[in-house]
């Protein structure tokens, strides 16, 4: 008796009316949005726009899920072409069945398009968008989880996955392996181990990407090696293990050379980015300073208050002292005798000694 096991989901699907929320596209779906949202901060760290990984993605993306779905039908073609097979269903995609191998593949196609439209240099955006994809390829694997698929051989460890029967397509009910945790885990490492990598060594050249696709297809090479669906076998491998092999020596080639022959990281991973952000910034400025002028014409006078009424006082004061001046010269009493002029010599002295001391001159020693 298992005393613990991770349970399956009894239903893959949800039926909003007569829409169907099926978990394995759920899964698909946000693994997208998590690789380029990675993808595009890494972008932008490197000197790109914001908003280019997602432009490019918008071809990416189709080519990868046609290219996933096409790998899967062509390497297990006895469902839709075999003797008892339905063609029709090879179109059914929320069923399950995308190979990696052919997502990658021909994603690359669709970037390379998209790339190409913006004068983009290909390896450059690998670089960016590859921690990015290692974690939505992270989350995709629970959409296996849904669908009670992938899964390896029959076990009792702890952390074994229980399966449902199901007669209708074969499946004998248990507990076994969880292959698709397993392989969740060791692409969440390998996203840690590229960006880890990439800060240190500053990779550039799509070498950021060769080292992700090489730790991916050397965790994928065992954990395929534990699933027990059916495949087809060479030399008694199964076949996506020689996928997972070849493609590791090509990657891990391609890394050398490339290392050799382009040392460092890319100066430039999107012409025209740094000047159209230098004229973002220099807009800006001119902003800020018309925005400063336009303050400082429409600010009233810098002086204060008081100063404003010191200078009222000043000037009331003023004609103030004008009036006094017009009004002693037109009143009467203040007016000299008429023969003032024609007092005799004698009284100038009382006159000088009626003034007050200090009125005169300066007193000599």
């Amino acid at each position: 008796m298992d005393l613990a096991f991770i349970p399956s989901p009894s239903v893959g699907v949800v039926h909003l009316g007569p829409i169907p929320l099926r978990g394995y596209a759920f899964c698909i779906i946000i693994g997208v949005f998590v690789g380029v949202w990675l993808g595009n901060k890494r972008w932008v760290q490197r000197g790109g726009r914001s908003g280019t990984v997602a432009d490019i993605a918008v071809w990416a993306v189709p080519f990868g899920l046609v290219g996933g779905r096409l790998y899967h039908v062509v390497t297990t073609y006895e469902p839709y072409f075999g003797p008892n097979g339905h063609p029709l269903d090879a179109f059914k995609v929320w069923e399950g069945g995308l190979g990696i191998w052919g997502a990658v593949a021909l994603g690359a196609v669709g970037a390379w398009i998209g790339c190409r439209r913006r004068g983009i240099p290909l390896p450059a955006y690998a670089d960016a968008l590859a921690p990015g994809l290692a974690l939505g390829q992270a989350i995709g694997r629970w959409g296996n989880w849904f669908n009670q698929e992938l899964y390896g051989k029959p076990t009792d460890v702890p952390w074994a996955l229980k399966i449902s029967s199901d007669p209708a397509i074969g499946r004998i009910g248990g507990t076994y392996h969880p292959t698709f945790l397993y392989e969740c885990l060791w692409c969440i490492g390998v996203a840690a181990l590229v960006m880890w990598a990439d800060k240190r060594f500053r990779l550039g050249h799509g070498r950021a990407f060769a080292l992700y696709v090489a730790a991916y297809c050397a965790g994928r090479a065992w954990i395929e090696y534990m699933r027990v669906d059916e495949a087809h076998h060479i030399l008694g491998l199964r076949l996506n293990v020689w996928t997972a092999l070849i493609v590791f020596v090509l990657a891990v080639a391609y890394f050398v050379v490339s290392a050799k022959k382009a040392p460092g990281r890319e100066a430039v991973v999107e012409p025209g980015a740094q000047l159209a952000e230098g004229a973002d910034g220099a807009a800006a400025e001119d902003a800020d300073h018309a925005d400063d002028a336009k303050v400082s014409v429409e600010k009233p006078s810098s002086k204060t208050a008081s100063e404003d009424d010191g200078e009222t006082e000043t000037e009331a004061g003023a004609d103030g002292a004008d009036g006094a001046s017009e009004s002693a010269k037109d009143e009467p009493g203040d007016k000299k005798p008429a023969d003032a002029a024609d007092a005799p010599a004698a009284d100038a002295p009382a006159a000088d000694a009626a003034k007050p001391a200090g009125s005169g001159g300066t007193k000599k020693s």
